[in-house]
Formats: C-alpha cells, sequence, structure tokens
C-alpha cells in the first residue's frame, strides 16, 4: 500500500516516513503543497497525511482540490498538523478528513489510526 506524506518538516518528515516503511509501506514524501496534489494525482496513493501549514498550497487547499477530483476524492486524508484548536479540527474534518492528528503525536498511535483507516 502507498501512503502519500505532505509534511514540510523534513524532521517529521522523515520519521514517519521510516515507520510507515519499517510496517511495509511505500512512501513518498512531499514538502509543499502543490507537490503533494502533483503526487496523489501521478500516484493515486492508499492514504494521504497531510500538513496544514505547507509553502505553495497550504493543506486545507489541497484538500479541498482533493475532494472535489472525481479520481481523488476516494482517498483517505488524515490531517497531520500542530493547528490543534477545535475550529481547526472541524475544519479539516468538514472538508473531508478521515481524521485529524494533532503534533506531537504518538508515532504507533499514528500507525494504528492509518491502519484501522486502510482496513475499513
Amino acid at each position: 500500500m502507498k501512503i502519500l506524506i505532505a509534511e514540510d518538516e523534513p524532521e517529521i518528515a522523515q520519521m514517519v516516513k521510516f515507520k510507515l516503511e519499517r510496517e511495509g509501506f511505500d512512501v513518498i514524501w512531499e514538502s509543499n503543497g502543490g507537490s503533494a496534489f502533483k503526487a496523489a494525482q501521478d500516484e493515486h496513493p492508499d492514504l494521504i497525511l497531510l500538513d496544514i501549514m505547507m509553502p505553495v498550497m497550504d493543506g486545507l487547499q489541497v484538500l479541498k482540490k482533493l475532494k472535489s477530483d472525481e479520481k481523488l476524492k476516494h482517498i483517505p486524508v488524515i490531517m497531520l498538523t500542530s493547528k490543534g484548536q477545535e475550529r481547526d479540527v472541524v475544519t479539516g474534518i468538514e472538508g473531508g478528513a478521515r481524521d485529524y492528528v494533532v503534533k506531537p503525536f504518538r508515532p504507533a498511535e499514528l500507525l494504528a489510526r492509518i491502519k484501522q483507516i486502510l482496513n475499513n
């Protein structure tokens, strides 16, 4: 299974990528919203981990484009972001995100959430 990580902080992206690859996932990492959307179009991942605060296009803009695209709207998205206020979470979920994880996060918990979404 293929997972796209859209995250502009290399330390976080590399740590998540390492954990996911150890679990057998193929991982694509993009560091800005524009390249992440393009990768989603090209690669059709099974799940997307999407930060909100990124250059070029923020995560909410990417989410909106994903959910309005007939070929991509089925891909589950987990928002993975430091924006943890209630209105941020509500905006992400109402925008179509399947789950919302606030940084800092526990890697094992994130992995469990990913597996739960992919197995349903």
